[in-house]
């Protein structure tokens, strides 16, 4: 006589290097669909630019990527940190594109996705910072 066991595979949320992982895949697919060639690509997590690209007229970009929770409102980015970063750009002759991705749980938008689940997105596409400091 057999026994069957039924495995019930506990729903594993995917961790912060994950969520930005994630959210990298999504900013890339959009970079390459506006035509942006890569020169660099850093997924370290908290490691400023995630993307070094250019456009058909050489312009250099730094791509920010900041994964976060679902909001019902863009995803913010640490205004006082960015004006250090728009001199490094500056001296660099790149103009600095931010992406905020949010990600949620289908069930929960306020919780992370599950590891190899359907997750909800919240992508409102890059915005152009100004190197203008102020």
């Amino acid at each position: 006589m057999y026994r069957i066991f039924l495995i019930k595979y506990m729903s594993k949320p995917l961790t912060d290097q994950q969520l930005h992982n994630l959210a990298m895949n999504i900013v890339g697919k959009d970079l390459t669909a506006k035509g942006y060639e890569f020169i660099a690509v850093n997924s370290k997590l908290k490691k400023h630019p995630q993307f070094v690209c250019i456009d058909k007229r050489n312009q250099r970009y730094f791509v920010i990527v900041k994964s976060s929770i679902i909001t019902g409102l863009p995803i913010p980015y640490d205004v006082i940190w960015m004006e250090t970063f728009k001199k490094h750009a500056e001296a660099q002759n790149a103009k600095i594109l931010f992406a905020g991705v949010g990600l949620g749980n289908v069930k929960n938008k306020l919780v992370p996705p599950n590891l190899n689940e359907e997750y909800l997105l919240q992508y409102d596409g890059l915005q152009s910072l100004d190197i203008e400091l102020n």
